[in-house]
């Protein structure tokens, strides 16, 4: 009777499963509650489940009933929390838990990294390091997923290391998440070397590679990978590849190469296109001029542009001063987010037309729209360094505006005038050069100059596009202070070099 029973209950329990897993959650609760007595895996499952379709108040009350909690049953409920978004929820949870295991804090850890929370991560990935628990091969996955979107190179190279030294095998799905570390740490030579001595690649590893390798810049060796994935013949191109393929056009401004791989994609390997793949081919007609092309190419699409294609072309105008067709874009479109307007109001400033500029501000203000604030990371002695535009409230602040203020004398002593034309107001010239030189990621390059050694390497993530000013701000940096500076912005990487920079002013 009783092995009846247990046969019974885990049958019961599989489709409690089966309903959660397809969103099926008030079938699985009639399940639950006709069974004749629950065990922890029904409460696990139901638990899981109400979290992960949204219904936080059910899991809630839910786990409030479980007789005797155990640490799966715990990790469910962070679990499901995380996937359902509420991140402080779950935390809040893990931090209530009497007895934790290396599942609970994976779970914990891979929810901020999923809920795009990075140095949260890496903190908690540190402490869970200090409390005696060694990481397995989900925990470094998560770590170096963290570490790729917070720019975290040096705790990348540890992970690294805690790899070899555990002998950790290398399969394609760590040597993926270490390729797409290292370059999205803009550490191109690194990822070069890990993709080169894996001895399993599948199609995400070659995505990894030529996806980062034109997002740093070096579009023709991407288009070079891409052409040895081809002769490789073990692997096929998927949608993601073709990503990196018309990215690395892109940030290349190569237009006919462009042209013809975009055509590739349906006519020579059947796939779909994607809105990605229009992104990218919207990006480069717009930024090389082919405004009316890019405008075409959005008007015939089989799909609904999103927002990041008619900033695309937005950002063409910009470029180009064509104030004309970015009005028809603004009104062609659903404006969802600031940086639209914003694109629209700085073109307007730099040709002058100050009328524009305010209409514009005065639309925000009424759509209840308000300008994302420029935010920028640098990691330094291991820990991630954030600076927001204006913000003072940096412990080193004092010692930042010093710097400041030495830079840019020893810009003027290079000639460096300040490109203002991008400040929104119709101001005084001295006005819009201090507004420009608390952008952040000014900030957080005097902190790299403050605060690191003399000869290492400045690496920053930005949350949006580099203005102009910034840029050349960069540039003389580098060639000023000998310092070579790796900026990774919204959407592409800068390297800078002596005075150069890797996108050779095309971004």
């Amino acid at each position: 009777i009783k092995l009846g029973f247990l046969a019974h209950t885990r049958v019961t329990n599989g489709f409690i499963q089966g309903y959660c897993a397809t969103r099926r959650v008030t079938d699985a609760r009639r399940v639950f509650d006709e069974m004749p007595r629950q065990d922890t895996v029904s409460f696990n499952s139901m638990i899981h489940g109400y979290a992960v379709s949204g219904d936080v108040a059910s899991a809630c009350r839910l786990f409030e009933q479980v007789p005797a909690p155990t640490p799966v049953t715990w990790t469910s409920m962070v679990a499901g929390l995380c996937r359902a978004g509420d991140v402080g929820s779950a935390r809040r949870v893990f931090e209530k838990m009497p007895e934790r295991d290396l599942v609970s804090w994976n779970a914990m850890i891979s929810g901020h990294v999923g809920n795009r929370q990075p140095v949260e991560a890496l903190c908690l990935f540190g402490r869970m390091m200090e409390e005696g628990f060694t990481p397995n091969r989900g925990t470094v996955v998560s770590a170096l997923s963290a570490c790729a979107s917070a720019g975290a190179l040096e705790t990348g190279k540890w992970v690294h290391v805690f790899v070899e030294k555990n002998r950790l095998r290398w399969d394609e799905f760590l040597g993926t998440a270490l390729v797409d570390m290292y370059a999205k740490c803009g550490a191109v030579e690194l990822a070069l070397e890990v993709f080169t001595g894996l001895r399993a690649r599948n199609t995400c590893t070659w995505n990894a590679m030529i996806n980062g390798l034109a997002m740093n810049g070096y579009s023709a060796m991407a288009l070079d990978m891409f052409r040895q994935m081809e002769l490789d013949g073990r692997v096929v191109p998927d949608e993601v590849t073709f990503v990196g393929v018309l990215l690395a056009c892109s940030h290349g401004g190569s237009v006919d190469a462009g042209r013809e791989h975009f055509n590739m994609i349906s006519n020579k390997y059947g796939i779909g296109l994607i809105l990605e793949h229009y992104a990218c081919m919207v990006d480069l007609l717009a930024r090389s001029g082919h405004l009316q092309e890019a405008h075409k190419l959005i008007t015939e699409m089989p799909m609904k542009p999103d927002v990041v294609i008619w900033r695309a072309l937005l950002g063409g105008c910009r470029l180009h001063k064509n104030v004309k067709m970015a009005e028809i874009v603004i009104t062609e479109m659903e404006a969802t987010c600031s940086g639209d307007h914003v694109l629209l109001s700085n073109l307007y400033a730099a040709v002058g037309r100050w009328n524009g500029v305010e209409d514009v501000r005065r639309t925000m203000r009424s759509k209840g729209i308000e300008k994302i604030p420029g935010c920028s990371s640098v990691e330094m002695d291991g820990s991630i360094h954030e600076f927001i535009s204006g913000d003072k409230s940096h412990p080193s602040y004092d010692d930042i505006h010093a710097k400041l203020i030495e830079i840019g004398g020893r810009m003027q002593q290079q000639g460096h005038v300040t490109e203002t034309t991008e400040v929104f107001y119709d101001i005084e010239d001295e006005e819009k050069e201090q507004a420009l030189g608390h952008h952040s990621e000014k900030l957080a390059i005097a902190f790299g100059l403050i605060g690191g050694p003399p000869d290492a390497t400045i690496r920053i993530v930005k949350n949006i596009r580099f203005c102009m000013d910034c840029h050349k701000f960069a540039k003389l940096v580098s060639k000023i202070y000998q310092r070579e500076i790796v900026v990774r912005d919204r959407a592409r990487f800068h390297h800078f070099r002596g005075g150069t920079c890797s996108c050779n002013d095309f971004w």
